[in-house]
């Protein structure tokens, strides 16, 4: 069943690749030869584009004339039976986001219950594996590289008299092999990229009996293209670059209002200083540039143009015309906005390819997998959940 769902969801990608597998800000256009889908997206004003991205139902309304076999894939993602959990104490929940709460709420109420002692894969303070030796009356142990947060999650753990331990360790850096074991339990929620590959190979390397693996970041990898790790993802390759990778990113529903201007914010100066470096330049080409933290988009857009100018070796004339540029942006940035439109269809397919790569990697080493989903959408985007066991 999981292979014949990767082999539709590769065929249906690999068919519309066209319409997801490019750069939005390099397009001085609509990309696509298809006009009457031009027609449509032109149609559409900034609150039209807002709504859409909200909605799955009008997508579907909007688009299936356009990609029908985009909306005729079957559900991959289950809802599996979810287990009641008695509530927390006040007091183990101190320090615990409200979203993050409910996200290891979600977990436990799909956690197996075998008693097997649990490793946290890349545990931060430990919140997670506390809350499940809590529950669940387990020993974990928590494994984080970070010297200060093991400090923080052991004292926490102590405080609350539970069966927690800290490994500081870099999983990436060398294999856990003292530390996993065959009768173990390995969970993770929300490791990054390389940091949820390296967990799968190394729980199978160690044949840990059951795994549990909400991934994320997909993007945060050492490679310039995604390597699958299954043999059906290598012989149904897409060839995802970094960029591709960080479209399964790309839907957000957490940030506050603050957060959302400075995206919006960050968005139009990177095209304002792209128009600036195209004219002075005299090349078109979209050259990109780092990722910048946010408080560079809540100070003044010269200062970032002599920034971004200098990532680019480029000399600024004295007193370039910034509003000029600020003014051509905004016209981009609504081009950019029907583009991503399309692409953002792909975004749920292409995260599900990626975790039915994962899931046949599992099965091709002897593993029971099933993918399910673990909460709400909205409580979090990222919201895949592998399961495994290694039956006896």
């Amino acid at each position: 069943m999981l292979q014949q769902q990767f082999e539709q969801l590769s065929t249906v990608l690999q068919h519309y690749r066209q319409y997801w597998q490019l750069l939005p800000f390099s397009c001085a256009s609509l990309p696509w030869p298809n006009e009457a889908l031009q027609q449509c997206l032109l149609a559409l004003d900034e609150q039209q584009i807002k709504q859409l991205e909200l909605s799955s139902t009008l997508q579907q309304q909007y688009f299936s004339a356009f990609f029908p076999e985009l909306f005729t894939l079957p559900d991959v993602a289950t809802l599996p039976d979810s287990k009641a959990v008695a509530a927390l104490p006040f007091w183990l929940e101190n320090g615990i986001g409200g979203r993050k709460l409910q996200q290891i709420d979600a977990l436990c109420r799909q956690w197996p219950g075998s008693g097997l002692p649990v490793l946290e894969w890349c545990a931060g303070k430990g919140h997670l594996g506390r809350i499940l030796a809590h529950r669940f009356a387990v020993p974990v142990t928590s494994v984080e590289w970070q010297q200060k947060l093991c400090d923080d999650g052991a004292e926490l753990a102590k405080k609350y008299n539970v069966a927690q331990q800290f490994v500081c360790a870099d999983v990436l850096a060398a294999p856990l092999s003292a530390i996993l074991q065959a009768e173990q339990h390995i969970v993770a929620l929300h490791a990054c990229g390389q940091l949820h590959i390296t967990m799968l190979q190394q729980a199978v390397q160690a044949g840990c009996r059951q795994l549990q693996l909400v991934p994320c970041c997909y993007h945060l990898i050492p490679q310039s293209r995604y390597q699958p790790l299954s043999a059906p993802g290598a012989a149904h390759d897409l060839l995802l670059t970094k960029d591709d990778l960080k479209l399964v990113v790309q839907g957000q529903v957490t940030a506050g209002e603050r957060i959302e201007k400075l995206r919006n914010t960050e968005v139009l100066w990177r095209l304002a200083y792209d128009e600036l470096r195209a004219e002075l330049s005299a090349q078109r080409h979209y050259r990109p540039l780092a990722s910048v933290a946010k408080h560079w988009f809540s100070g003044d857009f010269a200062d970032f143009a002599h920034w971004a100018a200098a990532q680019h070796e480029l000399t600024l004339p004295v007193q370039p015309d910034f509003a000029h540029y600020l003014q051509l942006a905004e016209q981009r940035a609504l081009l950019v906005q029907r583009i991503e439109l399309v692409r953002h269809l792909f975004r749920r397919p292409l995260e599900l390819w990626l975790a039915l790569d994962k899931a046949l990697y599992l099965q091709q080493h002897g593993y029971q997998v099933g993918i399910h989903t673990l909460c709400d959408y909205k409580i979090t985007p990222r919201n895949l959940l592998l399961r495994a066991l290694k039956p006896l």
